[in-house]
């Protein structure tokens, strides 16, 4: 995927980059208690409009609905913005329930740190998971990343990882 385009291509997956149509697929994602559960809980529906707008206007930030190639869909979201930190870019993502178990996330996340690494220049990425997401935690070790360090946050314990250019996967 270079800049000019708004999709990227998995196995499985289409990436497509998040547009003001897609509202009620951010809002399916967001209220759904089972994808929210180590975020903080479901949010009002205003904090949900304002986090879309947010996620619709950002020219620095890369959000990107996942849908199933062959069925269209909705799998979930997946994003590269700026961490809690202020300074480090980081990788986060939300799947629906049905989709989880499946290798789907695994197969995202590898292929946004790819375009992270390789097209827009990035050296290091981070996420951040509970530690008490134990599949999440899973998830982000399979990809390659490393945990960096533990803080409260959020009134839970929370794992920060990361991954560097260089520790390509193979």
């Amino acid at each position: 995927m270079n800049l000019a385009q708004s999709t990227l291509e998995t196995k499985r997956c289409m990436l497509v980059k998040i547009q003001e149509n897609n509202f009620i697929d951010i809002r399916r994602i967001y209220s759904n208690e089972k994808v929210r559960e180590f975020l903080g809980g479901v949010p009002p529906e205003e904090r949900i409009r304002a986090a879309f707008e947010g996620m619709v206007q950002t020219t620095d930030d890369h959000y990107f609905i996942i849908r199933d190639k062959p069925s269209n869909d909705l799998i979930g979201l997946v994003s590269l913005d700026k961490h809690h930190d202020g300074i480090s870019t980081g990788i986060s993502y939300q799947l629906l329930p049905v989709w989880w178990g499946k290798g789907y996330g695994k197969e995202v996340v590898e292929a946004v740190l790819e375009y992270a690494f390789s097209e827009l220049g990035l050296p290091v990425i981070v996420a951040e998971t509970q530690t008490a997401n134990l599949a999440s935690c899973k998830l982000l070790e399979g990809v390659g990343m490393r945990l960096r360090d533990k803080v409260f946050r959020f009134g839970a314990e929370q794992a920060i990882y990361e991954r560097q250019k260089n520790n390509l996967m193979n």
